[in-house]
């Protein structure tokens, strides 16, 4: 399959500066965000990847969002790009979810040394996009890694084989986990997703999420460019604010989802005139029943939102007090704790209303023409990247005992005894 190479995007005037309050935000991306909405239904039905609508929202700047102002950047804070970014998931969850990589990365910049961010935030300011490549499939033991960064007289060299690559195969550049040779722990490698040595394949079969190219990338002797070496030490406010971030970013796209799902209702609803002998003999828009149907899903999609952004206050809450990339102070270890609860709550809303949504119509609602099923396949899709029993757990750990809960930062195979190696 050819795709657009991430460079074919036209970048938008550098001259022109984004506000940074919801309301113009909204007003200027809002249009952006309906033209990618009417075309959703098509994409999913013909498995068709979003590499226009991802190029021209990266042409507007959304990208752009959270980098400082210090740095020439918008410096929105992390509840307005979360609002934005529900309101992009429910025009397209897959198009949200795969900027989940690019705002990771943007947002671990702040906790850089100056040089990194010196290279980095000007890239992205100038258009730029950067996708993840952390898991692997399997075979790696919990907390290792078989891509490798190998130091050598002319530079490092990265190996490996990634797996749920999200974004990468829309993006300019791809962040990559790897151990270093000869070396304990891990480093980030950022590289050109165009460089020798780099293949990016869409071979991502989940069945919801489809277009996010959550698949394959593999990695060849690739080499890497001085200033795109990252370190990431476990317990540092980057650690637990990246990992807490990550999160918060899945749970906008489930929020979205809830009010895509809200939407169809009622617009399903209020276009109906068919109705059955059992029920009242009403119009489907005037029957009380349906009316409560479609209400019970409003209150889960605003209960969802109201969550998300709560859990985002506190992220911002724990950024403000952050400087540099030192021991977690307590308000950033308080964004894990936020996301936690979230974790355990927002899924429950979002799968609930994808599924309650068939409540307000017949037969008619499974047509394949209509795609509502994705909603609730995209949205348990979702739910299932960082299992619930766990966050409950940690919570329950907390609250009893005071400990507080570790993010997500890596997956792997189990070793025997069940002990992490």
């Amino acid at each position: 399959m050819t795709h657009p190479t991430p460079s074919d995007a036209v970048t938008r005037d550098q001259g022109e500066a984004l506000p940074a309050d919801y309301a113009s935000l909204s007003a200027r991306f809002q249009p952006i965000f309906d033209g990618i909405a009417a075309g959703a239904v098509a994409r999913e039905q013909e498995r068709r990847l979003p590499f226009d609508e991802i190029a021209r929202l990266n042409a507007e700047g959304f990208g752009t969002l959270r980098v400082p102002a210090e740095h020439g950047g918008p410096g929105v804070t992390i509840e307005t790009f979360t609002h934005l970014l529900i309101d992009l998931a429910q025009a397209d969850s897959n198009v949200a979810h795969q900027y989940r990589s690019h705002f990771g990365f943007l947002d671990s910049l702040r906790f850089q040394p100056e040089e990194v961010q010196q290279l980095w935030y000007p890239r992205i300011l100038a258009g730029a996009t950067v996708g993840n490549a952390s898991t692997e499939k399997g075979g790696n033991a919990l907390g290792r890694l078989n891509t490798v960064i190998t130091e050598t007289e002319q530079g490092a060299v990265l190996n490996g084989r990634k797996f749920y690559t999200t974004g990468t195969i829309f993006a300019d550049y791809t962040r990559v986990s790897a151990a270093v040779d000869g070396r304990d722990g891990r480093r980030f490698a950022v590289v050109s997703t165009t460089a020798p040595g780099v293949t990016v394949l869409d071979d991502w079969d989940g069945f919801g999420q489809k277009l996010t190219g959550t698949g394959t990338a593999i990695f060849d002797g690739v080499e890497i460019e001085p200033g795109s070496l990252l370190d990431r030490i476990l317990g540092s406010s980057d650690a637990v604010h990246e990992a807490a971030f990550f999160q918060l970013i899945l749970l906008a796209v489930l929020s979205g989802i809830a009010h895509a799902a809200r939407r169809d209702a009622a617009a399903l609803v209020a276009g109906r005139a068919r109705t059955f002998n059992t029920g009242s003999g009403l119009p489907f828009r005037d029957d009380p029943l349906i009316q409560e149907a479609v209400g019970r899903i409003a209150a889960k999609a605003y209960a969802a939102e109201a969550i998300v952004l709560q859990t985002a206050r506190v992220l911002d809450d724990g950024v403000a007090v952050t400087a540099g990339n030192t021991p977690a102070p307590d308000a950033v270890q308080y964004s894990e704790v936020a996301v936690e609860h979230a974790q355990v709550t927002v899924p429950e809303l979002a799968l609930g209303a994808a599924q309650d949504l068939f409540l307000t119509v017949g037969a008619s609602a499974t047509s394949t023409g209509k795609a509502l099923d994705r909603h609730w396949r995209n949205a348990q899709t979702v739910a299932t990247h960082n299992p619930i029993s766990f966050r409950a757990r940690a919570l329950g750990d907390y609250w009893i005992n005071g400990v507080l809960p570790e993010g997500l930062n890596a997956i792997g195979d189990a070793a025997r005894n069940g002990a992490s190696s």
